[in-house]
């Protein structure tokens, strides 16, 4: 019989769910417009057994792939796990046999040396396929209309390192997909490799670099020419992964490095530029672009740690102030002589994270930005389905080139999970679409997808979408028009 700890990562909303589901036509409120065609999937961390070692984070669950399929003003509900080759061996052995959240040394010795990958990271559409993502892993592919997992990808061999981004982007002139994997030569090594997908899913380009020093590096950046990627100290050891602590652990005292890696065939050290700046906390990146020598950066940034379950290395207790992130652009010049950056300068004063834009601009100068926000100012009976415990009670719209903003707040008993942005046709202008989400009802233990216009949130929802299961909280996912994933009429 399962039992799983009576612990904040297994209890109140974030109870497990382990539920495989079809549902057609969910009930909803408003208008879903008709011209809608497509589906927005997203994953959550969703334990299929107890963890092997009594409690764990939530970031070690199991993935569990959402698909909300609009379609003729109705949309449609599937869900299905990801079947990795963790949740594969666990299932015929009916229990846990990976231990900690990236920590080989605590899995069942009959376990050693698998893919070790949750896929429980990011939903994502690209050459007709669906990608569940973990970072530690390749990625594991699925079919978009079945939802049925083929398996990792490993490119017929031509990728040589062992992992894979969860947060590739898409270069909208060249239609490839652009990645990364860290510890690519094993676990907490300083080997990254950089990748370019094709959009016929052939592998064209992987190079091998080094970086400062071993740490998360959960996402990046791109622009026309260039990798961008941000070295922040949530950093790991053997020697952690040894004693029994968390992977991560967040070093105060060590500096943020920015690099610049050319996107070309052959890259050496020395065509790397490596930036320096004071410490901080950075994880999502909203976008990068290229103005003439200059890169700008656009993140959110905290002064200290957000990761409350990745503690301090120097013993400091969590400080959720200093956890709260501002949108902040970070500028370096590839034609200066210094490792200084040049810039960094905040952008607002809402305090956010999980950062999206219209895809169509990554890479490219953009206007609009969409965020969580997280404003304590509101009333608040009810906390949870976060990501890091932090409360994210409202959507917020920046718009770049005004500096006005908009809000969007989801109530008292309420929190919300990413955004994504859905284009109104594939050459509609920048931010011509709706925003959807997913919407924690606390309170009743269920779950709501909400649907805006994109650029009128404050309105509020122009359809509210009634889940009758409860959605775990969620990490990423992204939405693809109908043609691209088998589901067309």
């Amino acid at each position: 019989m399962a039992h799983f700890p009576d612990t904040p990562s297994f209890t109140g909303f974030n109870t497990p769910s382990r539920i495989e589901a079809d549902i057609a036509d969910l009930v909803h409120t408003g208008e879903i417009p008709r011209e809608l065609n497509g589906a927005f999937y997203r994953v959550q961390p969703d334990p299929q057994f107890p963890p092997r070692l009594g409690d764990d984070i939530a970031f070690n669950g199991d993935g569990m792939i959402t698909r909300f399929h609009f379609h003729d003003g109705q949309c449609d509900f599937r869900q299905r796990w990801a079947r990795t080759d963790k949740w594969k061996l666990e299932n015929e052995a009916g229990k846990a046999l990976f231990g900690a959240y990236r920590n080989p040394l605590t899995d069942d010795e009959s376990v050693k040396g698998q893919i070790r990958s949750t896929a429980n990271t990011n939903a994502f559409i690209f050459g007709g396929k669906l990608w569940a993502m973990k970072e530690d892993s390749p990625s594991l592919l699925m079919d978009p209309a079945t939802m049925e997992t083929f398996g990792f990808e490993k490119f017929g061999g031509k990728m040589t390192g062992e992992t894979f981004t969860a947060h590739p982007k898409i270069d909208p002139k060249t239609g490839n997909m652009v990645a990364i994997g860290y510890a690519a030569s094993g676990l907490c090594t300083d080997d990254v490799t950089y990748m370019e997908i094709a959009p016929s899913g052939e592998l064209i380009r992987e190079v091998w670099f080094k970086v400062p020093y071993y740490c998360m590096m959960h996402d990046f950046g791109v622009t026309e020419d260039y990798l961008v990627l941000h070295i922040v100290p949530s950093i790991g050891s053997w020697e952690r992964l040894e004693q029994g602590k968390p992977h991560f652990g967040f070093d105060t005292t060590m500096p943020v490095y920015l690099g610049v890696i050319p996107r070309r065939d052959e890259v050496s050290a020395e065509d790397i530029r490596w930036f320096k700046r004071d410490n901080c906390f950075a994880s999502h990146v909203m976008n990068a672009w290229q103005d003439g020598t200059k890169i700008h950066f656009d993140i959110p940034e905290a002064k200290n740690n957000m990761f409350p379950f990745f503690p301090d290395v120097h013993g400091a207790p969590f400080n959720g102030m200093e956890a709260m992130s501002y949108l902040t652009r970070w500028t370096v010049d590839l034609a200066s002589n210094s490792d200084e950056f040049e810039s960094v300068t905040r952008l607002t004063d809402t305090a956010g994270e999980f950062p999206r834009i219209d895809d169509r601009r990554t890479g490219l100068p953009y206007r609009y930005g969409w965020m969580l926000e997280m404003d304590y100012k509101r009333p608040v009976e009810l906390k949870g389905g976060s990501a890091g415990g932090l409360l994210m009670n409202c959507l917020c719209l920046i718009d770049h080139q005004t500096g006005k903003e908009q809000h969007w707040w989801c109530g008292p008993v309420s929190s919300l999970q990413e955004p994504c942005f859905i284009p109104r046709s594939a050459d509609a202008p920048e931010g011509d679409g709706w925003i959807v989400q997913v919407c924690n009802r606390l309170e009743e233990h269920r779950s709501d997808l909400l649907l805006f216009d994109a650029l009128d949130i404050e309105k509020g929802p122009i359809a509210t979408i009634q889940v009758p299961i409860r959605l775990r909280f969620g990490l990423h996912g992204n939405f693809a028009p109908a043609d691209q994933i088998g589901l067309a009429a």
